[in-house]
């Protein structure tokens, strides 16, 4: 039997039904996923089969993606003195003349780390004191020369071309897809963390049973990582503001109309109309649902107070859904985040300023590693202030690492880079994985200085997954490469 409608007012009669569904579209689009949603279809009306014996405790993942590609050469060095003549020599020369890249020695922030079969000792760049604490204090680690792969391969794999490499090295967007999916060698649309949140999802773990806001959530923009067949990420603000159907206007009579159409259209014989209600019905309930997660009564700001930069500012947000998550609203007990910051593309500018250009500790390098540095430990104290940092883990993901020689102004596009990963469940104190060789035309290098990654994405994001609940035998379900590497666990998570 058709629902009885009451009659619109004259107000209400200005705007046709098509003009309330476009404009309620526009905002909804930045609190859900609903373009992700059209493109796939058959997501709309997938039904994800529950489990009655969820995970009993509470883990999450937070990916930090460093856009444009870091420079590790600068943000891991070497500090034993032969080693680090080589740095030097490499990175163009004397610290403090024109055109060098290379921190000098006395400023390097010393590291407790080591590496297993390797006697030369490292540490962070001068603006990472904070990481330096956390890496000190065992809550740190790195993980030396990651990079894409299809398989293990060597200098003399890479000269002979003996075997099949990552389609279009070097080149941003490739290689931002290749890391977030973790399969260069098959395009595919989802991410390794999609693919996590739909096996978590399933009938099979039983993740998050009774919710309606996907375990998903991005407050550092669109991405690949976090997409799935059967999940996509809920989009959040990076300041926290979470805001739905706001073009309509504080009408209270257009707004109650907006949401029985939307009511209405799911009994619509139409699919197309059915699922872009229901769709915008879900919109509007996950920003309910979000709205009580920053309520300040509900759920009361954390007191550790966070740097004021863009990343920081993402991660006080992340720290505050976090907290929330055991609400009765929201019900998750497993999340993965992603967060983002660019401008690591330095061609040039790397170093110095306008009064000091040949100061390698300082210009803009050196301000993004230190608002790295500065956000992780600021959410590992919120962590801690939470009791939760051994249930939460926090790891940095960039396009690639930069070329060991400097271009006389910054670096170039390069290959293997250095991971940061944080948290109390991480195995703090060591350097997983092998560092390279820093010599340009060396055994780890290309030519040209980039290098040759000895960890694949899939080890190092593998890893990760076995923490966070995904089972040892489910791991090549995820990452469907897995087994042409040798460390399907690194190690470096407890």
């Amino acid at each position: 039997m058709a629902r009885k409608r009451r009659r619109l007012t004259e107000e209400e009669m200005e705007m046709s039904r098509r003009q309330f569904m476009r404009t309620a579209a526009c905002a909804a689009v930045g609190t859900t996923a609903l373009v992700s949603t059209v493109w796939d279809l058959r997501m709309i009306n997938a039904a994800i089969a529950q489990s009655t014996t969820a995970f009993s405790d509470y883990k999450a993942l937070v990916c930090l993606f460093l856009y444009g590609g870091n420079d590790a050469n600068n943000m891991v060095i070497p500090t034993d003195t032969p080693t680090y003549n080589q740095y030097a020599a490499g990175r163009g020369g004397i610290p403090g003349t024109a055109g060098t890249l290379a921190i000098p020695q006395s400023s390097v922030l010393s590291l407790n780390a080591t590496v297993p079969n390797d006697v030369r000792t490292w540490g962070l760049h001068p603006a990472m004191t904070a990481l330096q604490g956390l890496a000190n204090s065992g809550h740190a680690a790195i993980v030396g020369n990651a990079g894409t792969l299809v398989y293990p391969v060597t200098k003399d794999d890479y000269v002979a071309k003996k075997v099949p490499l990552p389609p279009q090295l070097f080149s941003h967007n490739d290689q931002q897809v290749q890391w977030q999916t973790s399969i260069p060698d098959n395009p595919n649309g989802t991410g390794w963390g999609g693919r996590c949140g739909d096996l978590l999802m399933s009938a099979a773990y039983g993740a998050n049973p009774n919710t309606s806001v996907s375990m998903n959530i991005t407050v550092g923009g669109t991405n690949t990582f976090e997409v799935g067949r059967n999940i996509n990420a809920y989009t959040v603000s990076s300041s926290g503001t979470v805001n739905t159907f706001s073009q309509v206007g504080t009408n209270p009579t257009r707004l109650s109309t907006l949401k029985q159409l939307f009511a209405d259209g799911m009994n619509h014989a139409n699919l197309f109309d059915q699922a872009y209600a229901q769709t915008m019905k879900r919109a509007d309930d996950n920003a309910v649902v979000m709205g009580q997660v920053f309520n300040n009564t509900t759920n009361p700001p954390l007191t550790t107070v966070f740097p004021g930069t863009g990343l920081g500012t993402q991660l006080k947000t992340i720290a505050r859904i976090i907290k929330g998550h055991s609400l009765a609203s929201m019900g998750h007990n497993r999340q993965i985040f992603f967060a983002s910051i660019g401008g690591y593309d330095l061609h040039n500018g790397q170093t110095g300023s306008a009064t000091l250009p040949n100061d390698t500790t300082i210009g803009a390098h050196a301000n993004l590693l230190g608002e790295l540095s500065n956000a992780l430990a600021a959410f590992y104290n919120g962590m801690v202030e939470l009791g939760l940092a051994n249930n939460v883990t926090a790891f940095t993901a960039s396009d690639f690492g930069r070329t060991f020689p400097t271009n006389s102004q910054g670096s170039d596009h390069g290959w293997g880079s250095h991971q940061i990963v944080v948290g109390g469940a991480v195995n703090g104190g060591q350097i997983y994985g092998r560092m390279p060789e820093l010599v340009t035309g060396g055994a780890d290098d290309t030519s040209t200085g980039r290098w040759i990654p000895s960890t694949s994405v899939d080890e190092y994001a593998a890893t990760l997954a076995k923490w966070f609940g995904v089972g040892s035998s489910d791991l090549t379900t995820i990452f469907p490469n897995l087994n042409r590497f040798g460390h399907p666990d690194m190690g470096f998570m407890m």
